[in-house]
């Protein structure tokens, strides 16, 4: 057994080292002597991606030797693979007339964001020598704001007539997929060049010369309108389930698609703005942003947060005879704090997650606090009754403390513990919803901010039960 693991080790060891090193072998391409159309019939064999990561390892003279070398569809390709700053940089180390070229190979939507980076006047020029339909798409995609899902669309898809013919549909489909890779859906227009409908490239392929093409248009797929927010489209684009759907101006015109993949971009954008919302940012940071700018966006949440904190231990100052008369309580502080701040993250989650359907009703929107303080008071009344006899007998025999006494303090906290969680997953909700309604992003009021607020809730009422059951009631102390 143990020479067959042995064995298999060897292999994956070995087919990992026999696995080829695509960067090096092209940086050593870039770094040879070979003339250029030798060095580009040899760089024609690799990947796009495979170059994209080799040019982040060149020098600045490097890779305009390789910008020079690749032709443009190559660098173009290249650049699909790239995060958005380095293609724009790269494109930026081009002259104009290289720059234009790449462009022109790129997918609209792309070359709109890489030239947005871009500075003006150079910008304008690289523009200026595209060929008008380029340059009409790429004007088109950055006249919308980055919030806008008209900014995430393409205008790389199919668009046919809905008056022609199965024979002349099939022709205009072949002419226009020399230039369009997005051809398993097509798309149809009237006339006005309104949306009319789709249909499946397979169905067309697939139909009788004779078959009407109005019997092969789905009247009823899914559309968004290019000025929506992307945050109001995001959950019908899941749910449509779709490879590509059409994007309309506010007159029902056709202006491109939005694809799966950039959905999944979309997504994936928003997740990570919403997580930097939930620590407390106003944007995502990356490794190569200065310290300053880090600074700048962590500051604000962070003063805002610290009066919180001061009022939080002012309030703890309050109860300073309460920890005077019975210093054991101090002890389970933290497990009231944690708890509540627990609960009270994973309500404003579920809230926030919830807001995202733009459709809710008011009354959708009290179930919700209900539910959620119902969810909060009974996980509060079981942890709290695990916490009473767990702690009770804690105290009991590793603080040798009598039974009444033990009993009473973990008591106190069982009670503490169920009402800070009712409260807090309360707080939870209630306060996204309110951001909701004065049209603050709700994600904002997250994480630092519900943890901070939850604490105060615990801290009052923690030691306001110890006060008054503890204290005064049964008159306990050290």
């Amino acid at each position: 057994m143990d020479k067959e693991l042995t064995t298999t080790a060897v292999t994956v060891e070995e087919a990992v080292a026999a696995r080829p090193d695509y960067e090096n072998e092209i940086i050593a391409i870039v770094r040879g002597t070979d003339s250029p159309k030798a060095a580009q019939s040899k760089l024609e064999d690799y990947h796009g991606n495979d170059i994209a990561q080799a040019m982040e390892s060149l020098t600045l003279s490097e890779r305009k030797k390789l910008c020079r070398i690749c032709t443009a569809a190559m660098l173009a390709e290249a650049f699909e693979h790239l995060e958005i700053e380095d293609a724009t940089a790269y494109l930026n180390e081009m002259d104009v007339k290289k720059a234009s070229a790449v462009t022109e190979e790129l997918d609209a939507d792309t070359a709109a964001n890489i030239l947005h980076g871009i500075e003006k006047e150079k910008r304008a020029l690289i523009i200026d020598a595209l060929p008008p339909d380029v340059k009409r798409d790429i004007r088109l995609l950055a006249s919308f704001d980055e919030d806008e899902i008209g900014s995430k669309m393409t205008t790389d898809c199919i668009v046919l007539r809905e008056n022609l013919s199965v024979p002349e549909a099939m022709s205009e489909l072949v002419r226009q997929a020399r230039e369009n890779d997005n051809i398993a859906t097509i798309f149809v227009v009237d006339e006005d060049d309104e949306f009319y409908g789709a249909m499946e490239l397979r169905d067309l392929i697939t139909a009788k010369k004779t078959t009407p093409l109005d019997d092969l248009i789905i009247t009823s797929f899914p559309y968004v309108y290019a000025h929506e927010s992307i945050d109001d489209c995001i959950e019908k684009l899941k749910d449509y389930s779709e490879a590509s759907v059409p994007v309309l101006d506010n007159g029902n015109k056709f202006l491109g698609i939005i694809t799966a993949q950039s959905v999944i971009e979309v997504v994936d954008d928003e997740m990570g703005e919403d997580y930097a919302k939930f620590a407390g940012l106003t944007a995502e940071e990356d490794l190569k942003e200065p310290l300053f700018e880090s600074m700048k966006k962590r500051l604000p949440w962070l003063f805002a947060l610290l009066g919180l904190g001061i009022l939080v231990s002012s309030v703890v100052g309050v109860f300073e005879s309460v920890v005077q008369s019975l210093t054991m309580i101090m002890a389970f502080q933290s497990l009231i704090l944690d708890m509540a701040g627990n609960v009270g993250t994973q309500s404003l989650a579920v809230t926030i997650r919830v807001l995202t359907d733009e459709n809710l009703t008011f009354k959708q929107k009290m179930h919700l606090v209900v539910k959620e303080s119902r969810v909060g008071f009974f996980n509060g009344l079981l942890l709290g009754v695990i916490s009473v006899i767990f702690v009770g007998l804690y105290i009991t025999i590793a603080k040798q403390k009598d039974v009444m006494f033990a009993f009473s303090v973990s008591g106190c906290i069982g009670v503490s513990l169920a009402i800070a969680m009712l409260i807090s997953s309360t707080v939870g909700t209630l306060i996204p919803l309110f951001f909701k309604k004065i049209k603050v992003d709700p994600a904002v009021a997250s994480g630092p901010l519900i943890t901070t607020i939850n604490d105060l809730v615990a801290v009052v009422t923690y030691y306001g039960l110890s006060w008054l059951l503890l204290i005064n009631l049964l008159q306990l102390s050290n």
